[in-house]
């Protein structure tokens, strides 16, 4: 290090009052790369959510302190970055004005020596030969943000120029693609380009390799998950593959920072808390009937749709008003009741499942319901959740009756004190006053701590939810 840089530490931050550690996914920098302040570094993982570290300064990454896939303690230094000391000029000054305090920052970067990525000068290219190539050693090195841009305008990465180090791809990089007409042109070549890279895979990669990795590339394959976007993309997974051992029967895929964050917490969910289950079915044929009388307008007026799970929510929370010990926690020797009614939801698809939260949502109607669902589906799909998102819940709705359950046993999202499932809603004969009809049913399952919550309360519970989601009749408003 010259005598003209110092070392500035960069530390674990503190994510959120609740979090000690966080776990380092994925290095977005190397030693020796140049940064620029708030350029993110890496990809942080914790139980709540996953965010970007940025850089707080500019300079030169020189030393990482902590590997991909380490858990890391609040407070302590995970890299160092070398920051150029000002200099002092000896010159006398230019005999020109001094700038105004409006321009100062501006005279300031200028002075600075251009970043090895910062954007060329008029009548120089746009963007340097070598960031075509592909076998420049940052080129395949996607960032999130990167990553979901791509995929939200169906952009092949291998087509875009990098003008980062090692001709990585930036953010502005895909936003400059974009601009400039990159989107239609590569959906124009999209089919002979697809044939080329098929032919190419069938030389060169395994069948069961090649198999894995097209499931998981290939944007119209349909993925499972819980139904809060069923009729959305949502974010293509990121697996790794390795061959199997010594066999082509087998493949390995790596477990990934987020799925052991998953396990983690589902092993203490179930070895904390004893669960016990229980389920009620429900007549929902009034409410089919009434949401396929506003479906269509509430389309019209909101730009959204209008789902089953809106409705059940608006049911779960009123029972919860006239049950709060179901909004509670566990503290060995009080059991803490909660005043606010913040409902998770649960969106799980084959990548990871995410409980981002609805705040207060017992002053909310059935419309303001829906709108938070489609806000907070959106921002999972588009991987937009913040630490704020996740945090708060109180008690928990999953819909898995959107991919056809008809009966689950959830597992409790650790500390509450239940979880409820909404399952598939489907035609059976029965029996009313003596006579059999066709009616729309559906099941509701509760898995509850059984240290808080007992068979009768639970029962209790359950059979208001049945009340209310049964009193649903066609001219109920959801305004």
């Amino acid at each position: 290090m010259s005598d003209n840089t110092k070392l500035t530490d960069v530390i674990m931050p503190q994510l959120a009052e609740s979090l000690v550690s966080a776990t380092i996914g994925k290095w977005l920098k190397q030693p020796g790369d140049s940064i620029e302040q708030y350029e993110p570094l890496c990809d942080l993982i914790t139980d709540k959510v996953n965010a970007e570290l940025p850089a707080t300064v500019d300079g030169t990454l020189v030393e990482l302190l902590a590997e991909e896939g380490q858990t890391v303690s609040v407070g302590e230094v995970i890299a160092r970055i070398a920051v150029a000391a000002p200099e002092a000029s000896s010159a006398p000054a230019a005999p020109a004005a001094a700038p105004s305090v409006g321009t100062a920052p501006q005279a300031q970067a200028a002075s600075r020596p251009a970043a090895p990525n910062q954007a060329p000068a008029a009548g120089r290219p746009l963007v340097p030969a070598a960031a075509f190539d592909a076998s420049a050693p940052m080129r395949s090195r996607y960032s999130p943000a990167v990553q979901t841009l791509a995929a939200e305008h169906g952009i092949d990465l291998a087509g875009v120029p990098g003008t980062g180090l090692g001709g990585r791809i930036t953010r502005k990089d895909v936003l400059t693609f974009l601009d400039n007409g990159g989107a239609s042109a590569a959906r124009m070549s999209a089919a002979p380009a697809a044939s080329a890279g098929q032919q190419a895979a069938e030389v060169t990669q395994q069948p069961a390799i090649q198999a894995i990795q097209e499931e998981v590339q290939d944007p119209t394959v349909p993925v499972r998950h819980s139904g809060l976007h069923l009729s959305e993309t949502p974010r293509i997974p990121t697996i790794e593959v390795e061959g199997g051992r010594g066999s082509s029967s087998e493949y390995l895929i790596d477990v990934t920072p987020i799925r052991n964050t998953i396990a983690t917490r589902m092993r203490q969910s179930v070895s904390e808390i004893p669960h016990a289950w229980t389920m009620i079915e429900v007549d929902v044929t009034n409410l089919v009937m009434l949401r396929n009388k506003l479906k269509d307008e509430f389309k019209r007026k909101e730009g959204i749709n209008l789902t089953y799970l809106a409705f059940l929510m608006k049911a779960v929370v009123s029972a919860i008003k006239d049950y709060p010990i179901m909004n509670s926690v566990w503290a060995v020797d009080k059991i803490i009741v909660k005043r606010d009614i913040n409902i998770s939801l649960a969106v799980g698809t084959e990548d990871s499942v995410m409980t981002p939260v609805i705040k207060k949502a017992d002053q909310k109607n059935v419309a303001g319901l829906a709108r938070e669902i489609d806000e907070l589906a959106l921002k999972t799909r588009e991987g937009k959740l913040r630490l704020e998102d996740m945090q708060g819940g109180t008690f928990t709705v999953n819909n898995t009756g959107s991919f056809g359950s008809i009966l689950s046993y959830p597992i409790i999202n650790y500390p509450q004190a239940a979880i409820l499932t909404f399952e598939s809603i489907v035609k059976k004969p029965v029996v009313i006053n003596d006579m059999i009809a066709v009616r729309s049913m559906a099941n509701i399952c509760l898995s509850l701590d059984h240290r808080i919550l007992d068979g009768v309360i639970s029962g209790r519970f359950l059979q208001r939810v049945k009340e209310n989601v049964e009193g649903y009749t066609p001219d109920t408003k959801v305004y």
